[in-house]
């Protein structure tokens, strides 16, 4: 036997050997860290390496940024970081302040305090479309591909109860019944449906809650630092993985106030999403919301979001108005009014306990339901 093949034998035992040791069988991921920009220094970041490597068996850490990759700044650590992922050196990377193109946000993943769940938050950063419902609507594909990634079978949906919920359920669930697979989530609150309450939220309820970015963004800092004043991110895996169409790179945000514990997560966290697949997965939830419709309810949404009256509606005889009908979007709430109005049903709104309202003569609900109905604006 040559001492070649001998080294192979002996590696290939060791390897045997390390993985009934660990639990670990295959090859582990090697995920870039880039060691710039953070409140709390690069001893931080290195220190978060370390503690990656120490508790998950499945991971190895590539720090980007010592003194050997000749980096001045985060701009030349992403360019390092983007050239290895392109060579397939790295299976997946984490990084702060990172551009991704329009199109593309990132699914972050926090554990609830209420019972210790975890629960993906989609999305977190970056822009996934420029008008809020459709962005949610895509913002819920993605975060069904990150679950699914992370070996979630079949996640459940909760739609976060901020301006256009309603109009995001209503089209998921017309995606659901054209043939896209996915479960609703109830929420904890007497009422129960889909639209997701505070409550909700510290529960952990659903498996995925959707919301638009910016929200997305604020929720994570909360649940990330809510016990250390909003300095130091000690719980939760980060911001997450970034995700959209045709995306081809596996990169995981962190921010600046992400602390050791954060940033050893979202390391795990971008190992178990390249172990995954979630590219191929996108790929495929993709096309699967698309043989639903998916396209053809954004470019609906987009035409009536751009569709201008012509003519001035006029506004019936007041009435008492005692009843309420709810379920409506806040973003289409004056347009259902209007729609009333047409019909010279007079109506106003409102907002109730759990959102917006029309506020209409009792003598008129039944016909006003009925209108509203016909018009799209309730099931």
């Amino acid at each position: 036997m040559t001492k070649n093949v001998k080294e192979r034998v002996a590696g290939v035992f060791n390897e045997v050997a390390a993985a009934m040791e660990t639990g670990q069988f295959g090859q582990k991921k090697k995920i870039g860290l880039t060691l710039l920009d953070s409140e709390h220094g690069v001893d931080e970041l290195k220190k978060a390496a370390q503690l990656a490597e120490n508790k998950y068996n499945d991971l190895e850490v590539d720090l980007i940024g010592c003194e050997g990759d000749k980096c001045s700044c985060l701009a030349d650590a992403h360019s390092i970081m983007d050239q290895k992922l392109e060579n397939e050196e790295l299976d997946a990377a984490v990084t702060l302040h990172y551009n991704f193109p329009l199109g593309v946000s990132t699914v972050g993943r926090v554990i609830t305090p209420g019972q210790g769940k975890e629960m993906l938050i989609a999305t977190t950063t970056g822009t996934t479309a420029t008008d809020r419902v459709p962005a949610m609507l895509k913002n819920t594909i993605y975060g069904i591909a990150a679950a699914k990634a992370l070996g979630i079978e079949k996640p459940t949906v909760g739609i976060l109860n901020v301006e256009g919920a309603r109009l995001v359920e209503k089209n998921l669930q017309k995606l659901k019944v054209n043939g896209y697979q996915f479960e609703f989530a109830t929420s904890v609150r007497a009422d129960g449906g889909s639209v997701m309450r505070g409550n909700d939220l510290l529960l952990g309820t659903p498996d995925i809650m959707v919301t638009d970015t910016l929200t997305g963004n604020m929720l994570m800092k909360v649940f990330s630092s809510f016990n250390t004043g909003g300095q130091y991110e000690a719980v939760g895996y980060g911001y997450g993985p970034g995700v959209g169409e045709d995306y081809d790179k596996l990169i995981g945000i962190i921010s600046r106030a992400s602390g050791a514990p954060v940033i050893a997560n979202a390391l795990k966290f971008m190992a178990e999403v390249a172990q995954g697949n979630l590219l191929e997965l996108t790929k495929t939830e993709l096309k699967a919301a698309k043989k639903a419709g998916l396209n053809d309810l954004i470019a609906e949404l987009k035409a009536k979001n751009s569709a201008v009256k012509e003519e001035k509606v006029k506004k019936p005889e007041k009435k008492v108005t005692d009843e309420e009908i709810s379920g409506i979007d806040i973003l289409e709430i004056e347009a259902a009014k209007e729609s009333l109005w047409q019909q010279d049903i007079y109506a106003e709104t409102g907002m109730g306990c759990t959102g917006p309202v029309i506020l209409i003569a009792e003598a008129d609900e039944a016909e006003a339901r009925e209108k509203l109905q016909k018009a799209g604006f309730i099931e």
